[in-house]
């Protein structure tokens, strides 16, 4: 058997490469964009741009209200991972333990083989406009970029790139996304590459 024949398991996901792999629909952040978050998000950065932290100075600037930093954007998609009543987010406590529910990992992967492992590898945004206090932001799309199988060192899957809209429930998309992940199953303890 050609060590290699589990690539061809993702043929399916490499086929959909330039297609969306939603469903369309925007999954919105858990909460709107407001003054106390943005002030956490800036005192351990140290960031005092007063268009962040004095709503007057935003308005004199011409924003409708304190601006949020492009580089919090991404923490108001994120929907609730845990609310009360859920499971536990972790269902065991071994090494390649992985949460049951997290905002990286879409339940819906298309074609592609099962895998038990995950992580995000990268991510570039574009910034289209600034956002303000009193947006809710969320994602919208999964255009699948690439997907290209391959074995590491902590297992077997595939490196993918996906490209998703940040909108606003003002109506606009106000950044565009790329994600890199690794999908995979992980080796065994007597499993894998032996180190060079």
């Amino acid at each position: 058997m050609n060590s290699d024949s589990w690539t061809a398991d993702w043929a399916d996901m490499i086929a959909l490469v330039g297609r969306d792999l939603s469903d369309g629909a925007t999954v919105w952040g858990a909460d709107r964009v407001e003054a106390g978050t943005i002030r956490r998000f800036l005192e351990p950065l140290e960031i005092g741009a007063a268009i962040h932290c004095d709503a007057d100075t935003a308005r004199a600037a011409g924003y409708a209200d304190l601006v949020a930093p492009v580089s919090s954007l991404l923490s108001f998609t994120i929907p609730p991972m845990w609310s009360p009543g859920d499971a536990p987010l972790f269902d065991g406590a071994d090494a390649n333990a992985q949460p049951l529910r997290s905002p990286i990992d879409n339940p819906n992967r298309g074609p592609a083989p099962p895998t038990s492992g995950f992580f995000a590898t990268d991510m570039s945004i574009d910034f289209l406009r600034p956002v303000v206090v009193g947006e809710r932001l969320g994602l919208r799309g999964r255009r699948l970029l690439s997907c290209v199988p391959k074995e590491t060192a902590v297992g077997r899957g595939a490196f993918s790139t996906t490209e998703t809209e940040i909108v606003s429930d003002q109506g606009d998309v106000v950044a565009v996304m790329r994600t890199g992940t690794y999908a995979y199953n992980p080796f065994g303890p007597d499993e894998g590459r032996k180190p060079k």
